[in-house]
């Protein structure tokens, strides 16, 4: 995700649309995964959320430099993220 998502903040022009569309491929993926679960691994906040917690501070950098939404491309992506803050502090403070 981290090769995908750099393409888009340097890429222009034909390039930058293919690295939009390969990024917004790996993010359904992430969301298929996810499915109709609150978290990844289900009913619980586990590892696969934690390790992805950080890759969503990156989210406005492409969104802004690939000028997509990416809540428009994956919803269900940006509504475990607005979950995982309060998440991690119950499971882990």
């Amino acid at each position: 995700m981290y090769d995908a998502g750099r393409k888009v903040y340097t890429a222009k022009g034909d390039d930058l649309e293919t690295a939009k569309k390969e990024l917004i491929e790996i993010l359904k993926v992430l969301e298929g995964e996810l499915g109709e679960k609150p978290y990844f691994g289900g009913e619980t906040f586990g590892y696969v959320d934690v390790a992805l917690v950080p890759f969503y501070g990156w989210f406005y950098a492409y969104e802004t430099f690939g000028k997509f939404s990416i809540e428009a491309e994956c919803p269900k992506l940006i509504a475990w993220d607005k979950m995982a803050p309060e998440a991690m502090k119950k499971r882990f403070c």
